[in-house]
């Protein structure tokens, strides 16, 4: 079954615009609902994910699926420095990848990134403090990468349901943050 693009993370697709044309990674991409949504916006799309039956749900058009395992130890970053347009990552955190993630966005890139935060136990799983943002994290991740951040936000959701999470959309180097028009994205123009 394909997750549609119109399941995406409200967060995403209010972000999604800023990707410049080119290559975009979906990382852990689960049933590739992002993965849709930027190969329907004209992105050539990586998924990337450990399950090979999320991948089969994932595949389609401009979607090129790999099945990597990147929590392995000793498992290389398979991607080069500067190769995509766009990364996104939703409800997955694995901190050793944060270099790698900087560095593989392409100058003037955008990478938007959600997960859950340090207070979800209290709504359910993930509870194990491994696997939740500590307050300010990706704008820590940010900052060692080199990012402009053009939004971030930390706090509690209630859709699609109850949960903690952190939010950020961050420029790569050279983005042109002074051109970025975030009224447009959110209806307001």
């Amino acid at each position: 079954m394909h997750a549609p693009a119109d399941l995406a993370s409200p967060w995403v697709r209010r972000f999604a615009p800023l990707v410049p044309a080119g290559e975009v990674l979906d990382l852990a991409c689960g049933s590739g609902r992002h993965a849709r949504l930027f190969a329907g916006l004209g992105h050539p799309v990586v998924a990337v994910d450990r399950d090979p039956q999320a991948l089969a749900a994932t595949a389609g058009a401009g979607i090129t699926t790999l099945e990597i395992d990147l929590e392995e130890d000793g498992a290389p970053w398979p991607f080069d420095a500067g190769r995509f347009a766009g990364i996104v990552v939703a409800n997955y955190l694995h901190r050793p990848l944060f270099p790698h993630l900087c560095a593989s966005l392409a100058p003037g890139g955008v990478l938007i990134y959600e997960t859950f935060a340090l207070g979800n136990e209290a709504f359910g799983k993930p509870s194990n403090p491994a696997f939740l943002l500590r307050p300010g994290e990706l704008l820590e991740m940010a900052a060692a990468g080199g990012l402009a951040v053009l939004a971030y936000e930390d706090g509690i959701v209630t859709d699609p349901r109850a949960a903690r999470v952190q939010r950020l959309c961050a420029g790569g180097r050279g983005f042109a943050q002074t051109e970025a028009k975030l009224d447009h994205l959110s209806g307001r123009e």
